[in-house]
């Protein structure tokens, strides 16, 4: 069987999909200076291929069949798998309704199509919802399904074969390549799930939606590793695990086996600030852990409280993201801008304490409310917007209590600004240090604060009176 598996690059500015916001993906459109050139460093370091696409691909070419990967090109096949994705499903489905009229069954998997089929179901011939593994494999084995096709989530993650790089790549992705002074090579790296879904019950976010939380072995994960290490030279390896150091014990036996076979490899992971330490970063860093990315998402204790999240004490967070830019790693916060409970001076202070924090990079976004989450379901009846593809968390969806769209727009982009265009950015990125260096830059900051806060204002000014 010739098996078509279709992870479409995305029309409009940056757009990623796959596990990213839990598989309804995110699409950058630019909307300033600042985050145009964001979104032409996302496009080099961060399109990172599709580890759905890589499973479906290594089941497929176990069992002999011929695997064909394509990002949009048309491929003659005898059934094509696409990745589907909330922020660029028309043009997911418009590339289903070419093949189909080429006489190729279509079926879409992944979060956006299981959770919203109706998007989906005019233009294929049957959906997998929940997980692919399983009915993927009823597929390849001559089944013919139809509709929507639940697919069993897979019990032992150990039983997965190692997803098939080469086959992807071979056949449209280019591999990942180095690039001086950068962590994340060209291209982005290679994705690695160590666990699947989350264990904590934030109500804004998807990715637990799916399925269960379940953890594979630690030998399962280094065995992945060793052979990614055989086939690429000091891979680097992208852990999607929306929590990867869950377990402490478990990530410090991770790093020991790294290092006990020898294994050269750089990788970065997502996790939160409490579940670290300054023993288990200092040998994470041996095993080659280089950046880390985390939710901040708001100054405000109460807010996170009540959108189900656990806060952890500013202090904490300092301590860690001080101690990973001493030894080298890398940090990135993410940030969420519009909960219920903000109004302008929460927003502000959030934008404050992102400055203040000190990471090395930092992501903001507007709230938004994703189809089947508990966020959903609170705030379904203040929802306006009804083009699904701008659920892409930049853009105002929702009526805010005390924030108009503009507003909200205007905010986003002031963070940007603010955390980027100020000198301490820069030296902060470069890893600059010293006393004298730093007083200097502390009152050019100073400088650049005031100067934006007059510029915003006279640009608030107009708006309202407009």
């Amino acid at each position: 069987m010739r098996v078509v598996l279709g992870d479409l690059t995305g029309v409009g500015g940056f757009v990623s999909k796959d596990t990213v916001v839990g598989g309804y993906g995110s699409r950058l459109i630019p909307f300033s200076k600042v985050t145009s050139i964001l979104c032409k460093v996302k496009r080099r370091f961060q399109d990172l291929p599709s580890i759905q696409m890589a499973y479906l691909a290594a089941i497929a070419a176990r069992e002999g069949h011929e695997v064909l990967f394509t990002r949009g090109g048309p491929v003659d096949g005898d059934v094509a798998i696409v990745l589907s994705s909330l922020v660029d499903y028309r043009h997911e489905t418009a590339w289903a309704d070419r093949m189909r009229s080429r006489g190729m069954r279509v079926g879409f998997v992944g979060l956006a199509a299981s959770k919203m089929p109706q998007l989906f179901a005019e233009h294929a011939d049957f959906i997998i919802s929940g997980e692919p593994e399983e009915a993927f494999g009823r597929v390849i084995g001559g089944e013919r399904l139809s509709g929507i096709c639940a697919s069993q989530e897979v019990s032992d993650l150990d039983s997965l074969p190692f997803p098939r790089w080469d086959l992807l790549m071979e056949a449209g992705r280019r591999q990942p390549r180095w690039v001086p002074g950068i962590v994340r090579p060209l291209r982005g790296g290679f994705p690695l799930l160590a666990s699947r879904s989350c264990p904590e019950f934030c109500t804004y976010c998807p990715h637990r939606i799916l399925s269960t939380y379940r953890a594979r072995s630690v030998s399962s994960v280094v065995d992945e590793l060793e052979e990614l290490c055989s086939r690429y030279n000091r891979p680097y390896v992208v852990f999607r695990d929306p929590l990867f150091s869950q377990d402490r014990e478990r990530c410090f036996e991770l790093s020991d086996e790294i290092l006990s076979r020898g294994l050269r490899l750089r990788f970065e992971c997502e996790t939160r600030l409490d579940r670290l330490d300054e023993a288990l970063l200092n040998r994470l860093y041996a095993a080659g852990l280089r950046a880390m990315t985390f939710g901040v998402e708001t100054e405000s204790p109460e807010t996170l409280r009540k959108a189900g999240r656990r806060p952890i004490p500013s202090r904490r967070q300092r301590e860690i993201v001080e101690h990973c830019r001493r030894i080298g790693i890398v940090t990135c916060a993410f940030y969420v801008l519009g909960f219920l409970q903000d109004d302008w001076s929460s927003v502000s202070a959030t934008i404050a304490y992102a400055v203040a924090l000190k990471s090395t990079v930092a992501q903001f976004k507007i709230l938004t409310p994703y189809p089947a989450t508990p966020l959903w379901k609170q705030m379904a009846p203040l929802v306006y917007e009804q083009d699904w593809q701008k659920f892409d968390g930049f853009t105002p969806t929702f009526r805010h209590p005390t924030l108009t769209a503009e507003e909200l727009r205007f905010l986003l982009s002031a963070a940007y600004i603010h955390f980027y265009m100020r000198p301490s950015f820069l030296t902060n990125f470069l890893g600059v240090r010293g006393n004298r260096m730093q007083g200097w830059v502390q009152t050019l900051d100073h400088r650049v604060s005031a100067h934006r806060a007059r510029v915003e204002f006279e640009e608030m000014s107009k708006a309202v009176q407009c």
